[in-house]
């Protein structure tokens, strides 16, 4: 099966392409953006989502920027691309890789002394932010692909696949190298509800990969536990903070119930994930529309007038994981993740 690539840049074209993941699992096309307020569009709409591929879009957007600027002096092209930056950043609060990514490469064009040389050090840094990324999915596959037992049923929620990142995945990259090692792997999905992550894209990911995979409504997960029919339960991460795991909403109901019934809780996330000043209290959670959880498929599901709560994402406390699973290594507790800093910072200098 042919190896996924998420989004990539089209140097000839000078434009960020992307598989447009609202359209899965119905119909597979590839769209591209030529300016930062159609990339924050595909990045709201979540065309473009998944915490590594954000990162990916941040740095990517930063060269689009860039080599798109029309300005004539260095000063006024990097206040344009900054500008522009600070845009892009906005469109997803809770999600760190996209900041990430986006200073990353803000940094490296900061060494440039020409707007021609900043505008070629953008792009190759951008590239290597998605070579590295492939790379490391691979890493975090690797190790995490150790806490599996040779069979097991595995609960994942929301899509952190190929489909989040540059190839490969994070969560799904633990499975897959699973899979890969001679290991039998089972997967049960969460819908993930409001708008199915988990049934739409990571069903999708994994049936094209032949890996038997079941999905099953959020409310069902604990009944299936309590049964006997998880043996594992292995999520990404949005933002990992000093206290907690900030992850698509439901995921703590998750956690809570993995405690509960003994089965071990692990997260795979790469360091570019890791918030290592921020603690759960300061993290602002992305509330999403109304729409999303007041229809489905076009169909009103909820009266006119009733409010909805919609977060992005909710908080896992870091005393129900039993591991954490990074390209440098597993944590487990006591957490301390400035364990990772300096791998992190080496990083950000390749």
């Amino acid at each position: 099966m042919e190896q996924l690539k998420t989004l990539w840049y089209e140097a000839d074209t000078d434009c960020i392409a992307y598989i447009d993941e609202t359209l899965l699992p119905v119909s597979f096309e590839i769209a591209r953006c030529t300016t930062i307020g159609e990339l924050g569009i595909a990045i709201k709409t979540l065309a473009i989502r998944g915490a590594p591929a954000l990162g990916l879009a941040g740095a990517f957007g930063v060269a689009l920027a860039a080599r798109r600027s029309g300005e004539t002096t260095f000063e006024q092209f990097y206040s344009r691309v900054q500008a522009d930056a600070n845009q892009l950043s906005s469109t997803r609060p809770t999600a760190v890789n996209l900041t990430w990514g986006i200073q990353r490469v803000l940094s490296r064009m900061r060494t440039t002394g020409s707007i021609h040389e900043a505008k070629e050090a953008a792009l190759s840094e951008a590239l290597a932010v998605a070579r590295e990324d492939a790379i490391i999915c691979r890493k975090i596959g690797e190790q995490g692909a150790t806490l599996l037992p040779d069979r097991c049923t595995v609960l994942t929620h929301c899509n952190a696949g190929a489909l989040a990142c540059s190839e490969w995945g994070t969560a799904l990259g633990v499975i897959r190298s699973a899979i890969a090692a001679g290991k039998d792997i089972r997967v049960i999905v969460c819908e993930t509800r409001p708008l199915l992550q988990g049934a739409r894209l990571t069903a999708w990911e994994l049936d094209r990969d032949d890996i038997d995979v079941t999905v099953i409504t959020d409310s069902m997960a604990a009944q299936l536990m309590r049964k006997g029919e998880i043996g594992s339960v292995i999520v990404g991460a949005d933002r990992v903070t000093r206290d907690a795991v900030f992850n698509k909403i439901g995921t703590y109901m998750h956690a809570v119930c993995a405690k509960y019934h003994a089965i071990p809780f692990y997260v795979a996330a790469p360091v570019s994930t890791f918030d290592f000043n921020g603690m759960e209290h300061d993290i602002v959670v992305e509330e999403r529309g109304r729409d999303e959880v007041a229809s489905l498929y076009g169909r009103k599901t909820i009266p006119d007038g009733v409010p909805v709560k919609n977060p992005g994402f909710d908080a896992t406390p870091l005393a129900l994981v039993s591991a954490i699973v990074t390209e440098t290594g597993i944590l487990s507790a006591p957490y301390d993740i400035r364990q990772v800093i300096e791998p992190a910072e080496n990083t950000s200098r390749r």
